[in-house]
């Protein structure tokens, strides 16, 4: 297995490119060109690829790259970029797993801005950059098998932001393959208290031999006839 060393500026970068796209954004794309190329922490066929989606982003009209960041992340739960929505979806388990991760990051002396939400892989990248290498690449592998199922939705839609899904697998020391995954439902189902992925572990995600100490876990559910 390759390994590639999680390095603090490409994480943010990362992290940069998964928020929404505002004119801030915009205005930073230079930077997050130079501090990529400058890292190469990543191959170069996928620094290739993210100078191109950056390029992209800081090119197209705005209210385009905008209204298509929205309809790709915040409309249905395969591509959500909240990552207990993979594992929890609605259940009352996903609010004690939120404090136990906010926890987390304060035990490292980090809090979060206010509005902010702790499972949002924006600010799980942004917390992994502040980690050293080895500890970093640790808690992106605990992630993994979440980011590679929004990396195969994201393939799906044929969506330029797959790449950054993949940069991050990568980062973790992992493959950038996709796995099977259901058909997303129809907007109006999907937020009927889905049980996402299937539990994750019927998605081809699941590592059940992992440590997880931060509680990003699949959801299982009981087989018939399973003893306790």
């Amino acid at each position: 297995m390759f390994k590639i060393t999680p390095s603090p500026y490409t994480l943010r970068v990362l992290a940069a490119l998964l928020r929404y796209p505002d004119a801030a954004f915009r205005a930073a794309v230079p930077e997050l060109q130079q501090a990529l190329r400058s890292e190469a922490a990543l191959p170069s066929a996928r620094l290739d690829e993210l100078g191109l989606l950056l390029a992209r982003l800081q090119r197209d009209d705005a209210f385009s790259v905008e209204s298509d960041y929205v309809e790709l992340f915040d409309r249905g739960r395969g591509t959500a970029l909240h990552l207990f929505e993979h594992v929890h979806g609605d259940s009352r388990e996903r609010g004690p797993a939120m404090i136990d991760l906010q926890q987390t990051y304060e035990k490292a002396g980090l809090y979060l801005a206010p509005g902010e939400l702790p499972d949002h892989l924006a600010v799980v990248l942004e917390f992994a950059s502040t980690q050293p290498p080895r500890e970093a690449r640790a808690f992106l592998a605990e992630i993994a098998h979440i980011v590679r199922a929004i990396f195969s939705a994201l393939l799906r839609r044929q969506s330029p932001y797959a790449s950054v899904l993949a940069a991050v697998l990568e980062l973790a020391g992992e493959r950038a393959e996709s796995v099977e995954i259901p058909p997303e439902p129809e907007l109006d189902e999907a937020w009927a208290e889905p049980e996402a992925f299937g539990g994750c572990s019927t998605a081809g995600q699941s590592r059940p031999e992992q440590a997880q100490p931060i509680h990003i876990v699949r959801k299982t559910t009981p087989q018939p006839g399973a003893s306790a």
